[in-house]
This record gives C-alpha cells, structure tokens and sequence, in this order.
C-alpha cells in the first residue's frame, strides 16, 4: 500500500537533503523542526509526520550568501528565499513530490546547549559524494516544541508522550540549558508535568 502523500517520510528526507546539497554545493544538511523526528524515528505516528514541509538549511548558507552578493553586485540574496524560490510552496519541487522545503537558518529554533553533540547523523549518497543530514536528538525537538507551545507543537508533544513517555527530568534539565525567558521555561516545565508519566 503507497504512502499517505500528505504524511513525510524518510524519503522525504532524502529528497529534501539532495536537492539543498546540491544546489548549494555543500556536504552538511541541518533538518529541524518537526519532521527531524523522522531521522530517529522513521514511523512515528502519523499526527507528528502529517506536515506538507520540511525546515531545513545548508551547512554554508552564510558563505553562499556572501558569494552571491559578490556575484550580484547589489543586494544579497538570503539562502531562505533562495529555498523558498526553488522548493518552496508552490514550486516545480512541490508539485512533483507533494512537499516543500522550508528555508530556514540556526537561529530559527530554541535549542540546548549541547545539542551539537546527541544530533541525529545520516549520511546520502547525493551524485556520488556522501552528504551529512544532521537533526536535533529526540528530546531536544521536544525542548523547542515545549519552548513555542502553538497548537501544533501541543498534538506533537502529545502524540510523543502517549507512545514514548517523556523522562521528565531530563526534559527539565534540557529547558535549563536552554536560553528561554524564565516564563517561556516556566510554562514549558509546567506544560510537560501537565502530561503526567505516561
């Protein structure tokens, strides 16, 4: 039975991650955001994979910026909207694999410190020379859902809990290694006890 076009999946990541190392000609691929889940857990249930995009950027999307400017004379060219033309909403890309690409950059999620260090690694083959796809762990992508707490980031965090309970220490001792308002920190604390051990 084919996929449910409007669920990502691993493949999904794949095709994301080829195509931004290609055009910007770089080895490192973060993915963030919700379908980083994707990286660890490949068949997470279907609420946390029911997203038309995926969030991601180049390792070198700042030293591209500076050579397209080079380039170009006038004013640079964000590597964002460069994604956001090729493989946004609406693009050739889109309607030929059911999803974009979101463009974003390091500053767009609130994350630990540390995190670096329990990413998520894949690599891809991408035209013969292997591309890293890096994602935050886990319980990090919980941190910076609890830290924003939309609707959306709640049926996320939710859907986690109910089919791999949260370790509520650890989640308290990854919000304060990150740099939130203490009422951003506060709520998010209070909203994961709110979920109960199970």
């Amino acid at each position: 039975m084919p996929d449910d076009p409007k669920l990502r999946t691993k493949e999904d990541i794949e095709r994301a991650v080829r195509a931004l190392a290609h055009e910007f000609k770089t080895d490192t691929i973060f993915i963030i955001d919700s379908q980083a889940i994707l990286m660890s857990w490949p068949d997470a249930p279907e609420i946390m994979r029911g997203s038309p995009e995926i969030d991601a950027y180049p390792e070198n999307a700042r030293i591209w910026e500076i050579e397209e400017g080079k380039r170009g004379g006038g004013t640079p060219l964000e590597a964002s909207e460069h994604i956001h033309g090729l493989f946004g909403e609406g693009s050739l890309f889109h309607s030929t694999h059911g999803f974009y690409i979101d463009g974003v950059d390091e500053g767009t999620a609130r994350l630990p410190r540390g995190w670096h260090t329990r990413a998520m690694v894949r690599q891809f083959d991408v035209y013969g020379r292997m591309v890293k796809a890096v994602a935050r762990s886990p319980e990090d992508l919980i941190v910076s859902k609890l830290a924003r707490l939309d609707g959306k980031d709640r049926h996320f965090v939710e859907a986690y809990h109910r089919t791999r309970p949260l370790d509520i220490n650890l989640i308290e001792e990854r919000i304060a290694a990150t740099d939130l308002a203490p009422a951003v920190a506060a709520r998010a604390i209070s909203y994961r006890r709110s979920l109960g051990t199970s």
